[in-house]
């Protein structure tokens, strides 16, 4: 035998390897929707720029008759994603349902230690049955290497998931981990104990769909971040965030050049209605502030009354969090709490400025909040404000009441900018609520209550709730044309490109979970 015949026998055993569990499990697979573990990442990455690791390891197992498992059930390796580079794992279903042993962990804690080395954002494609049953503990403990890389290195890289198929029992924590969590509809689904458990346990009857799928964790369980109607679709989601990101928390977000001009005045006026009560939808704003077509929102769908996502200005990327006045008039609860504060303590982690825009009437009124723990929830917000340390600007559109003006990024709290627009009111509640209180005997007694009641009402406007009592002092940097927002959100973001700021030495802090 030859080199030759060596360097054949090399790839037909790579041949056998790419064909995971063969032609008839691949048609399967494509027969549900789904697409093989390689044409994912082919997908993901940049055309011939993905490098496969580890493709010869096999599992040790021979008990309960287990077989040959090409690649052990997933494909793990390094590419690139516009040029950048990137690490991966995507499990394959046609080997073992995608089970995950002890091999196979193995292959996935490589690869995320590599990408932690590197400095580079680390993906899973997700397309498990769970754990390999037939090695017992081993598989266990494989889960358990996984997730403490995933903990170990949370705010090192992005960790990004993407549930592309079942993701039961134990699987689903590492996902739970990572920073976002991209879900395809029909296909992919997320439970700890599917329908068949639950029904035996509980006798509740429920598809896996409506268990755990897409829709339920986008927009119920705010388990999920991103839903798209095809798997092509969702990896296409995933390159379009990853181009909103540094590589790791030593570097900056990449900056792009376009976008409108320095003097673009867009008339924010005309999108926000005078009249404190009456809603709009904060993302007409948004598009307007940010550069054309670069708003990438997160979590649309969970927790509508708070908006926030990655957008642009003159090219640099910023995360924004927005009250949405359309939604529960803008106030907070315990779902946008939680909301608001994961997503303002990953910009922190990674270097991206952040930008409030602040219509908020107060935390949401209730026995249900206030029994489901409002206050502990709403200190998220207060902590991953004040302990951030990226740029932090705020502008105050219309109201600003109570303890929620002070958790939405308060100058008290560490704000490096607060602008207001002239219509904006700043007050420890609305005028309506406060001339109830302070004038109730004035009112009482007067002739023409509700006329009095008005005048009250105004009286208190002008001397408290507008945004020159703040500004006289210094909670307020400055109040602005409305149509002036986008270019004073430039200057400070070029004003504070070098910020740096400091917190007193610690181990970490406790943040009220």
């Amino acid at each position: 035998m030859d080199i030759y015949e060596k360097i054949n026998e090399l790839y037909d055993r790579k041949t056998k390897i790419e064909l995971g569990g063969g032609s008839d499990r691949i048609d399967k697979q494509h027969e549900k929707g789904k697409l093989t573990a390689r044409e994912r990442i082919d997908l993901l990455v940049d055309e011939g720029s993905f490098v496969e690791l580890s493709p010869f390891v096999e599992h040790r197992t021979t008990d309960f008759g287990m077989g040959e498992g090409p690649g052990e059930g997933v494909v793990t390796g390094y590419g690139k994603v516009d040029g950048r580079p990137i690490y991966l794992f995507s499990q394959d279903f046609t080997v073992f349902g995608g089970a995950l042993g002890e091999m196979h962990a193995q292959k996935i804690a490589n690869v995320m230690d590599l990408a932690a080395k590197n400095g580079a954002p680390f993906i899973g494609l997700n397309d498990s049955g769970g754990a390999r049953i037939q090695e017992g503990v081993l598989s266990l403990d494989g889960y358990g290497h996984i997730f403490y890389r995933n903990a170990i290195y949370s705010g090192v890289m992005p960790q990004i998931s993407v549930i592309m198929g079942p993701c039961a029992g134990g699987a689903v924590y590492s996902p739970a981990i990572t920073d976002f969590v991209f879900m395809v509809d029909k296909t992919s689904q997320m439970f700890i104990t599917g329908p068949k458990v639950i029904e035996t346990v509980t006798g509740e009857k429920i598809s896996s769909e409506d268990l755990g799928g897409s829709k339920v964790h986008n927009a119920i369980s705010g388990n999920a971040h991103f839903r798209a109607e095809t798997e092509e679709e969702a990896l296409e989601q995933v390159r379009q965030l990853i181009s909103y990101l540094p590589q790791n928390n030593e570097e900056k977000p990449p900056r792009l050049d376009g976008g409108q001009t320095d003097d673009y005045r867009p008339d924010l006026a005309d999108l926000v209605p005078y009249e404190a009560t009456r809603p709009y939808d904060v993302r007409n704003v948004i598009r307007e502030v940010a550069d054309a077509d670069s708003f990438m929102e997160v979590q649309k769908e969970f927790a509508r009354n708070i908006v926030v996502g990655f957008a642009r200005i003159k090219g640099e990327t910023v995360g924004l969090v927005c009250n949405q006045p359309k939604v529960m008039a803008g106030g907070l609860d315990i779902d946008s709490s939680d909301k608001a504060a994961r997503f303002i303590r990953f910009c922190d982690s990674f270097n991206v400025p952040i930008i409030t825009f602040e219509d908020v009437t107060g935390f949401f009124p209730g026995i249900k909040q206030e029994h489901g723990g409002i206050i502990r929830h709403g200190a998220k917000i207060l902590y991953a404000y004040s302990e951030a340390t990226v740029p932090k600007m705020t502008v105050i559109t219309r109201k600003a009441y109570g303890g929620a003006y002070v958790a939405l990024n308060s100058k008290s709290i560490g704000a490096d900018l607060v602008f207001a627009w002239p219509n904006a009111e700043i007050a420890v509640m609305g005028p309506n609520g406060a001339a109830n209180i302070i004038f109730a005997r004035d009112i009482q007694k007067s002739d023409n209550p509700e006329e009095t009641r008005a005048q009250k009402i105004e009286e208190y406007r002008e001397k408290f709730a507008n945004p020159y009592v703040a500004a006289s002092r210094g909670m307020v940097d400055d109040v602005i044309d409305p149509r002036d927002t986008r270019i004073k959100l430039i200057q400070g973001l070029e004003m504070m490109r070098n910020k740096k700021e400091s917190r007193p030495f610690k181990k970490h802090g406790n943040i009220p979970l």
